[in-house]
C-alpha cells in the first residue's frame, strides 16, 4: 500500500513518527500551513515558520524516505489578528517556492469578516501563481460555514477542479460533491472522520475527487489513520486499486496541478543514529 497523506502538519511530529509513517507505506506529504497552537505576534514569526516548511522540514522527512511538500497561506485563525495581516504581503515570495504546491489552509475558522478578506485576497494570490487552493472549514458551524466557502470559491474565478474543501463529513459532503470541487476527508481520532464512517462516504459517493489524510499535528491524533482507512477500505470489498487512487493517485492528480510535484528518486537515507542524533542535522 503507498500512501501520500495530503494533509499533514509534520512539524508538531517527531523522528519516530517518520519512521512509522514510512513503515506503514506514506511516500509523500502535503504539510499546510496553519496555527502553532500559541497566537502569533507579529507578521515576522510567520517567516521562519514558513522557511522551516521549504527547508528544514523536507530535509528531514527525505531522511526517513518521505517527499515533504507545502502549502503556504495566512491561516483563518490567525487572519483575525491585526497583527498578522502584514503576512499578506510576505506570501507572493513563497507561492513561488519549488514545494510549496498550492495556498493553505485558507477558509473559515469563526466565519468573521476579517477571515472572508482573508480568503478572497488568497484566493486571488491561487489564480495570480496558477497554485492549487486547500481550503479549511470551520468546525462549528460547519454546514454554513461549507456553503459560504463554496460561495467564495465560485465568486473567485478559480477553476473547482483546482480546489479541495477539507475537514468534510456527512453533513457536507453532498454540497462539495455537486460543486466540481475536491473532497477532502481528515481521518482524525474523537473529531472529524474515523475510517469505518469514511469508508461509508467512499460506497455512496464513490473514490472519485476524494482526498484523505490524517491532520494529524499537536493534538491526539495519528499519523496512521490513512493506512487504516485503506485496510477498512480492503475488508469493505474495495480493490487495491480503489485503495491505490485514494490514498496515492487522488493526492498526485490534485497536487500535480501545481506542476511542483517531486516524487522520485528519495531513497530512505536514516541509520541508526547520527553521531547521537535521531536526524542529520546539517552544518
Amino acid at each position: 500500500m503507498r500512501i501520500f497523506d495530503p494533509h499533514i502538519h509534520m512539524t508538531s511530529r517527531t523522528t519516530s513518527d517518520y519512521q512509522a509513517m514510512y513503515d506503514a507505506g506514506v511516500r509523500a506529504l502535503v504539510e499546510p500551513a496553519f496555527w502553532l497552537g500559541q497566537p502569533r505576534t507579529s507578521a515576522a514569526t510567520f517567516i521562519d515558520y514558513f522557511d522551516c516548511l521549504i527547508g528544514w522540514e523536507p530535509y528531514r522527512a527525505a531522511q526517513y524516505g518521505i517527499q515533504h511538500h507545502c502549502t503556504i497561506a495566512l491561516n483563518p485563525k490567525e487572519a483575525n489578528d491585526p497583527r498578522c495581516r502584514e503576512v499578506l504581503d510576505l506570501l507572493p515570495r513563497y507561492l513561488e517556492k519549488d514545494r510549496v504546491v498550492a495556498v493553505g489552509e485558507i477558509g473559515f475558522d469563526a466565519m468573521t469578516e476579517a477571515e472572508e478578506q482573508a480568503f478572497v485576497a488568497q484566493l486571488e494570490l491561487a489564480v495570480a501563481h496558477e497554485l492549487p487552493a486547500l481550503v479549511h472549514t470551520p468546525h462549528r458551524d460547519k454546514a454554513a460555514g461549507t456553503a459560504r466557502s463554496l460561495d467564495i470559491v465560485a465568486a473567485s474565478g478559480i477553476a473547482p477542479s483546482r480546489v479541495v474543501i477539507d475537514h468534510l463529513n456527512e453533513t457536507t459532503v453532498a454540497q462539495v460533491h455537486g460543486s466540481g470541487c475536491w473532497m477532502g476527508f481528515s481521518i482524525y481520532p474523537d473529531t472529524k472522520m474515523d475510517p469505518d464512517r469514511m469508508v461509508r462516504i467512499l460506497l455512496e459517493y464513490g473514490t472519485e475527487r476524494v482526498l484523505v489524510n490524517s491532520a494529524a499535528d499537536w493534538g491526539h491524533s495519528d499519523p496512521l489513520l490513512t493506512r487504516a482507512t485503506g485496510q477498512a477500505m480492503l475488508s469493505a470489498g474495495f480493490t487495491e486499486d480503489d485503495v491505490d487512487r485514494v490514498l496515492w493517485r487522488n493526492p498526485v492528480e490534485f497536487y500535480g496541478q501545481s506542476g511542483r510535484l517531486e516524487l522520485a528518486g528519495i531513497q530512505w537515507a536514516h541509520p541508526s543514529s547520527y553521531a547521537g542524533n535521531t536526524v542529520l542535522r546539517g552544518t
